[in-house]
């Protein structure tokens, strides 16, 4: 199927009399959708979208059962996830082409959430998480995620890819483990010491279901391999457990059971759940002051990468999406999914790069795949059943090995700065050791000090004494001093700019002429810095000169009140206008002769 062409103006279609999008009130909500109706939508939209919410369904189906199983909940919870958040975000976002659901990333985060505060517990963060996606999209903050570094997010991503690899190690090789600890080196010392009781089985299913994962996307594309694998996996491992006597493998059905009227049925229920609170019997201001943690974590990894799918998904098409909507639709998805036991939810991008290659127009595709996934709970939840648990281990180390971008991280150590490989390794190991949250925050922080230490260096200063031959660019009369800065005078390069003015303490100049045409911006720092060198120099009984342009160094200058407070400062436009002011006032302090001003 091809994918269908996309216009890179996302608005409207010339000639037509549909209004401009703009967002309902002071609420950015579904933007994404209102500009697929304001383009036009008729049956060739509709069914491009049906058959690609078909594939993206089929697709997301095991990824969903699989994502859930590695957090500690049941797999349905993922399948409600995908379909309750998967259609409101969809509705109500700002991708047209993003697909929500539960991902990869948010294992690292939920699982250590589930084992502290169990189900009710993880639900309930995850709805507090909505409602803090929310504030920040109607606080605009969606373009905020754009200055997240590109060091930061490759740490972290591969950070967490790593996690997930060793969280499926259990099920790959079958080990006998009640509960993995919250911290990683605490699940290495549980798996190890476990490495006894791994079955040969368990990893031989692992094995064949990777090879086939590996392997069948080069004979067929037209059956997503993830449910081809794993169906033929099932159907072999039910098959030999009937030939072969003590064959036995965990499967979904064996690991997972559900209470339907008093009885206990294995795999997952058919439907979805009467919708109800999460938290159960009630809520006290104690369980959020403990879960706001997690559901701020939750939040900014949602974010983060929902934002970044979205991103790549307007590549991909040429269109642009409205990050702040994107962010509202999240926050509602992520608060309704709870009532229907669904986990939190993010921009998946895997599965929205699949939703684009298989041609889908509009929002539709993935409320189809949402859709898609009901029907398959209300007709297939007998065959899940049946999943072996090592199949979706091995599913996952697909996904853990797909989303590391292992070649950036490489990239990044070969050719970034030092700085840059620093914040790289800081996020992954802090991912690894300890958590997202704060991996994220540490490396963010940490890459600002490098940029300002970067940007301190790049501001550089010289210093010229008339009738001294230092520079055939520029000739200064007799008495008077240059001095430049050059770049941007804030609170990083400040110190070290004005403390070399301050060192020129000589006798050999009566007029400092301090060129600021080239700073392009100053702070509050560099202008008490500034401000204090000025004070100086005319206490030493040294006229001063500052010399333009003056853009926005000019402004702070006049809300400084500078020349008022220092009357005997003289301010010119330029420098070609500095130096014949400069000439003058050395004259009269030398009690020289006028001469013909010098020249630039």
């Amino acid at each position: 199927m091809t994918p269908p062409s996309h216009s890179s103006v996302d608005a409207g279609v010339p000639g037509s009399t549909s209004l401009p999008v703009r967002p309902l009130g002071r609420v950015p909500i579904a933007s994404a959708l209102r500009r697929a109706w304001a383009k036009g939508y008729g049956l060739g939209e509709l069914k491009a979208d049906v058959l690609a919410g078909i594939v993206v369904g089929i697709v997301a189906l095991p990824l969903s059962m699989a994502l859930s199983i590695a957090v500690g909940a049941p797999p349905q919870n993922g399948l409600y996830t995908a379909m309750v958040a998967g259609s409101a975000v969809a509705l109500l976002g700002g991708c047209k082409f993003q697909v929500t659901g539960p991902t990869a990333a948010f294992v690292v985060i939920l699982a250590p959430i589930l084992t502290k505060h169990g189900l009710h517990g993880l639900l309930t963060a995850g709805l507090m998480a909505g409602v803090l996606l929310v504030i920040m999209g109607i606080a605009r903050l969606g373009r905020l995620m754009q200055f997240i570094p590109h060091p930061v997010t490759t740490g972290f991503t591969t950070g967490i890819a790593t996690v997930i690899a060793t969280l499926q190690l259990k099920d790959i090789f079958g080990l006998q483990v009640t509960t993995l600890p919250e911290h990683y080196t605490d699940e290495l010392g549980v798996l190890w010491q476990a490495r006894a009781t791994g079955s040969a089985s368990e990893f031989a299913v692992a094995a064949v279901t990777l090879a086939l994962l590996l392997t069948l996307p080069r004979l067929t594309q037209r059956i997503p391999a993830p449910l081809l694998a794993l169906g033929i996996v099932s159907l072999g491992v039910l098959l030999i457990g009937q030939l072969v006597p003590g064959f036995s493998v965990a499967t979904i059905g064996t690991r997972f059971h559900t209470v339907v009227d008093g009885v206990s049925v294995p795999g997952i229920p058919r439907g979805l759940p009467s919708p109800g609170l999460p938290w159960g019997a009630g809520l006290s201001l104690g369980d959020i002051r403990e879960l706001l943690p997690a559901a701020f974590a939750i939040a900014l990894l949602g974010a983060i990468e929902s934002l970044l799918s979205a991103v790549i998904a307007d590549g991909m098409t040429g269109t642009k999406h409205d990050p702040n909507a994107e962010l509202v639709g999240l926050g509602i998805g992520n608060m309704l999914a709870p009532l229907f036991g669904g986990i939190a939810a993010t921009g998946a991008l895997a599965r929205t790069a699949t939703n684009i290659r298989a041609g889908a127009r509009s929002p539709i595709a993935a409320v189809t795949h949402a859709f898609v996934i009901l029907l398959s709970i209300l007709l297939l939840s007998p065959l899940v059943a049946h999943v072996p648990m090592a199949a979706l281990a091995a599913l996952l180390l697909l996904v853990a090995w797909n989303m590391s971008e292992l070649h950036s991280f490489i990239g990044v150590l070969r050719i970034a700065p030092k700085s840059d490989v620093t914040v790289l390794l800081t996020c992954y190991g802090l991912t690894v050791l300890f958590d997202m949250v704060m991996a994220v925050s540490v490396g963010v922080v940490l890459a600002a000090i490098l940029f300002m230490r970067r940007m301190a260096e790049l501001t550089e200063t010289r210093s010229l004494l008339g009738d001294a031959g230092e520079s055939e660019e520029i000739r200064l009369p007799r008495g008077v001093r240059l001095y430049e800065i050059n770049g941007p005078l804030f609170f990083g390069a400040a110190q070290n700019a004005i403390g070399a003015l301050n060192a020129l303490r000589g006798d050999d100049y009566v007029v400092m002429i301090l060129h600021l045409g080239k700073v392009p911006v100053i702070d509050s720092t560099g202008l008490v810095a500034l401000d204090n060198a000025i004070g100086a120099l005319l206490r030493r009984r040294r006229q001063v000169v500052i010399a333009g342009p003056l853009p926005r160094p000019r402004q702070v200058f006049d809300k400084a009140h500078l020349q008022q407070k220092h009357p005997e400062l003289h301010i010119t436009p330029t420098l070609e206008a500095a130096i014949p002011m400069a000439a003058r006032l050395a004259e009269a302090q030398l009690g020289l002769p006028p001469a013909a001003a010098p020249t630039q």
